[in-house]
């Protein structure tokens, strides 16, 4: 298996497609699918029948989108797309880091 470049809480920028240029957190990762849903990024309506639990109505709920549409946003400040890369650390940890600048995503 791959190690996952896009994990959940990560920021991202969406490259492609109506939502080009929205920036959102990654709520949750559909990786049988290979996609994610971002907060706030391809948003729908969906029609919902009123329940016991919850009033009926139009809900403007995320859809997932593709992973290869979104990049993730440097950590250096710098706001723009990067691709990922992997790093063996001196203490042996694997880590992301920004390809773009260099500097480690996780913590």
């Amino acid at each position: 298996m791959m190690a996952a470049r896009i994990r959940k809480g990560d920021t991202v920028v969406v490259t492609t497609g109506r939502d080009k240029g929205k920036r959102g957190e990654v709520l949750r990762v559909l990786t049988q699918e290979s996609r994610v849903l971002v907060q706030g990024v391809n948003m729908v309506k969906r029609h919902t029948r009123q329940s016991a639990t919850s009033a009926g109505g139009i809900l403007e709920k995320e859809a997932p989108i593709h992973l290869s549409n979104v990049a993730h946003i440097d950590p250096s400040g710098s706001n723009e797309a990067t691709r990922i890369g992997f790093r063996i650390l001196d203490d042996g940890r694997k880590v992301r880091f920004a390809k773009r600048s260099g500097e480690v995503i996780d913590r």
